[in-house]
């Protein structure tokens, strides 16, 4: 195996670009979302069983672009589908969490997948959850947050919380 510049970079929209040029072809994408993974040090790569090559990311490689919720309450299930149409439920494994930007403020709400990798909610999707959102305290912080497999998950904190 032998490390190569691929020319790929996932842009802060989530959408991948090779050589400057947008992919537009959804299976080329998820093809190529299914060999990218994340090492310790935060670096992405694409690993193929032939090659491995780093992946410039802005943001987060993938996008949840949908929901689907089972029951109610805090026995409800959440399932997010990512834009490679990959269906994860929101549990202990892929949690949500919420980051704040440095530059804006702003917190922006992520899912935690498999390999390292997380998925940017899109607002849609945010909005949806917000809906869902209950007032809870987690770790000693007020948040608004949201119940699935049994937890609940914080979608923004209102004492300035992390």
């Amino acid at each position: 195996m032998f490390y190569e510049d691929l020319g790929i970079r996932i842009d802060k929209d989530g959408i991948w670009h090779y050589h400057g040029s947008p992919i537009r072809r959804k299976e080329l994408v998820c093809l190529f979302a299914s060999a990218l993974s994340r090492d310790n040090t935060g670096r992405y790569w694409l690993v193929t069983p032939a090659e491995m090559g780093p992946i410039e990311v802005a943001d987060a490689p993938l996008l949840a672009v949908e929901m689907y919720l089972a029951d109610d309450g805090n026995r409800q299930c959440i399932s997010l589908r990512t834009n490679v149409d990959e269906i994860v439920a929101v549990d202990e494994q892929h949690p949500l969490h919420v980051e704040r930007n440095k530059d804006t403020g702003e917190e922006i709400p992520y899912l935690r997948l498999d390999k390292r990798l997380e998925a940017r909610l899109t607002r849609s999707v945010y909005y949806e959850l917000a809906a869902l959102a209950v007032k809870a305290e987690i770790d000693g912080q007020l948040c608004m947050g949201v119940w699935s497999s049994g937890r609940i998950f914080p979608l923004g904190w209102l004492d300035g919380g992390s």
